[in-house]
């Protein structure tokens, strides 16, 4: 990261592999969860990203 970037920047960071952006998606919405419901949306996103990384994202889970 660049000295001019910036973590709590407005605009959320994409990649461009919808797959991946969903997984974004949900866990920038996790912030909102309380913290045990948090887990859950963490485990799914890592299994959500391991398939996107196998070029499986769009089988079912």
């Amino acid at each position: 990261m660049s000295e001019d970037q910036s973590y709590d920047s407005q605009e959320p960071v994409r990649t461009g592999v919808p797959a991946v952006d969903a997984v974004l998606d949900a866990v920038e919405q996790a912030a909102e969860l309380p913290a045990d419901e948090q887990v859950a949306v963490f485990e799914r996103a890592h299994e959500q990203l391991r398939r996107a990384l196998d070029g499986r994202a769009d089988e079912p889970s």
